[in-house]
């Protein structure tokens, strides 16, 4: 029989090699919740204090640092970790929470969401300040979320097993397969939208929103606006926006370059007539360009068509340059003396706002800087696998929000702490200890 010395009570207290419980610790310490603290102890009064504030917040918080897709979970674990319980600050004999007390703490938390917000939006300030280039380039994109009651029932009646906000939506996926083949697939589900952006580079949340499954176009105006006001110097900065077809909005195009001076780099669809291919450029013979922003320019005399070279995008005029393929490329052209493009030409943005943007759609710098977009993707991915939201129990928009709202927070205090205590390398894993 293994004989085990007696140990002295509460050995923890004296941590030194927290392991596993490093990652809370930065959560803890670099999150600046005092305000939201102070606000709900005020509210609880002179009242029972047998499980405290703090104590509370700080298990929610380790709930999702350590992956709990429930309260039951997040409870198993307090039992039987007293290292955890003494860290999150259960230090009573009463020993941890039960399922109602933390309901109504979560009520409480949805009452004071307004200033959860706030303790992410000081965390994208603090960001800012200590990541170089946060914000230049920044990317948005919508992730469905289901709810856990699965499916729309008619009595709008409130309790706590349908959910009355949910909504139905679809999304459509195409593609073409290797064979030339198109494909399509659609899938829909029952519950709410995450409209998120992220900072293209670091791939860390600027701005989120959870809303019905309803048009992402739409909120992606409401979100740049907010963006500028809450973080007036972030869109300041920011240099390009990136997005999939999904953002191709004529409105949304107009607004990021006209009113922020933000470059867009949203993927277009194609919107013409079945069977038009090209449209003529304005005030032009022999220039012609399709829906995807590719020029061409046809010889006079033999009617050779060849694509125009990216001449860069000219700010003071507003207009994207384009230069003769004959002359950049070495090649004979028998109109060179008569052709109106031998020179070069210029292409106002204002020929179609959708297809000619400050970044020439048809350049290599476009395709990179769309290639970013995926930061988001991997943001979501990072939501459903370390924080729990592809399996989760969470039923009402309101809940969501406060759930997306704290996960968020987490993921930009982790940021932080990683980033303060020299672990730059591993600021964006919720996983890895220091």
């Amino acid at each position: 029989m293994a004989i085990i010395p007696q140990q002295t009570l509460f050995v923890w207290s004296e941590i030194e090699n927290l392991g596993d419980l490093e990652r809370l610790r930065l959560v803890l310490e670099y999150m600046p919740d005092e305000e939201l603290m102070k606000t709900l102890e005020l509210e609880r009064g002179k009242g029972r204090d047998d499980f405290p504030v703090r104590a509370m917040w700080n298990s929610i918080l380790a709930g999702v640092v350590f992956q709990h897709i429930s309260i039951e979970s997040l409870r198993r674990e307090l039992s039987r970790n007293g290292q955890l319980r003494f860290m999150c600050g259960f230090y009573s004999q009463k020993g941890i929470p039960g399922s109602d007390v933390y309901s109504r703490f979560f009520k409480k938390l949805i009452k004071n969401e307004d200033l959860v917000n706030d303790i992410f939006n000081k965390l994208v300030n603090e960001l800012e300040n200590i990541l170089p280039g946060f914000g230049n380039n920044i990317a948005i994109d919508g992730k469905a979320i289901a709810s856990l009651a699965g499916r729309e029932n008619k009595n709008k009646k409130e309790d706590r097993r349908r959910d009355t906000d949910a909504d139905w939506a679809k999304k459509e996926y195409k593609g073409v397969r290797e064979d030339g083949t198109a494909w399509s697939k659609v899938v829909k589900w029952f519950g709410y939208r995450l409209h998120l952006i992220v900072d293209a580079e670091y791939e860390l949340p600027v701005a989120f929103e959870v809303t019905k499954a309803s048009s992402e176009v739409k909120q992606a105006h409401k979100m740049i606006d907010d963006l500028n006001k809450k973080h007036p110097e972030l869109i300041e900065k920011c240099e390009t926006l990136e997005a999939d077809r999904g953002y191709d909005d004529t409105k949304l195009l107009v607004k990021l370059w006209d009113g922020y001076k933000i470059k867009p780099v949203i993927d277009i669809r194609n919107m013409w007539k079945d069977g038009e291919e090209t449209r003529q450029l304005n005030n032009t013979e022999n220039i012609v360009y399709n829906y995807k922003g590719n020029v061409y320019c046809y010889c006079l005399e033999t009617g050779e068509k060849r694509e125009m070279c990216n001449g860069g995008f000219e700010k003071d005029r507003n207009a994207l340059k384009k230069l003769c393929p004959a002359k950049q490329y070495g090649l004979k052209c028998k109109c060179s003396d008569k052709c109106p493009a031998a020179s070069g030409i210029r292409i106002s943005l204002e020929e179609d706002r959708r297809i000619f943007t400050p970044i020439d759609r048809a350049s290599y710098k476009w395709e990179r800087k769309y290639d970013t977009r995926t930061s988001v993707e991997r943001v979501n991915g990072r939501l459903d696998e370390s924080f729990g939201f592809e399996k989760h129990y969470i039923r009402g928009i309101k809940k969501m929000k406060i759930r997306c709202g704290i996960a968020f927070c987490v993921m930009l205090a982790m940021a932080v702490g990683r980033i303060k205590e020299n672990q730059a390398d591993k600021m964006r894993s919720l996983v890895k200890s220091a």
